[in-house]
């Protein structure tokens, strides 16, 4: 008997589960159907293939991670935002592994490009605590991209093999971050604006 109420987000919810538990590659729609007591062509109803429901995957992924990392953020700043928003990533990725690796994978589907800017966005507000934006602030958030990602993959495929605390590992991978972001950032203004500032003509 079909399952009542089935319906699109329903099933990527279900492929989420079955994607985390059994990697991205063991997602299948014959398990996916069987998972949710429906034949296989039943899914068509709602999803039109593999292909597309990977790319559903990844946007569920992607817009996941970002609410997460805006959470992570909030209310912080600098060094403090960019530690809270890095083991927000890190534990996203473990916690939802199979998810995390779909939507790493480059779509030309709009939605996808919409939900993967909503990512951008969260570590974009990370840098403007530190003074960046503009072309630095899309270097910056391609180096913070690389750093998290490249520590996750290895750590989620065993790639560290000496008996050092991954966790210590990982946290001096983000003071590195937070050191080279401060080293660029734009000083903050002290004291008084200068009677040449926007503010002060602005003012008067």
């Amino acid at each position: 008997m079909a399952r009542a109420g089935l319906d699109a987000d329903a099933v990527v919810a279900a492929a989420a589960g079955v994607a985390d538990e059994r990697g991205l590659d063991g997602l299948t729609l014959a398990l996916l159907a069987r998972g949710l007591g429906v034949k296989t062509p039943s899914l068509y109803a709602h999803i039109d293939g593999l292909a597309d429901l990977r790319v559903r995957l990844a946007i569920r992924g992607a817009r996941e991670l970002a609410a997460s990392l805006h959470r992570a953020a909030g209310g912080r700043a600098r060094g403090e935002a960019l530690h809270a928003v890095a083991d927000a990533y890190r534990a996203y990725a473990h916690a939802h592994p199979g998810t995390y690796a779909a939507l790493q994978v480059p779509s030309a589907d709009p939605g996808h490009g919409a939900a993967a800017q909503e990512v951008i966005v969260a570590i974009a507000a990370v840098l403007r605590g530190y003074g960046i934006e503009g072309d630095e602030a899309i270097h910056a958030i391609r180096v913070i991209r690389s750093a998290l990602h490249g520590f996750v993959a290895l750590e989620q495929i065993g790639g560290f093999a000496l008996a050092l605390r991954l966790d210590d590992s990982y946290e001096r991978l983000v003071e590195m971050l937070d050191a080279g972001l401060t080293a660029r950032a734009s000083p903050a203004p002290s004291g008084p604006p200068s009677t040449n500032s926007p503010a002060a003509t602005a003012s008067g």
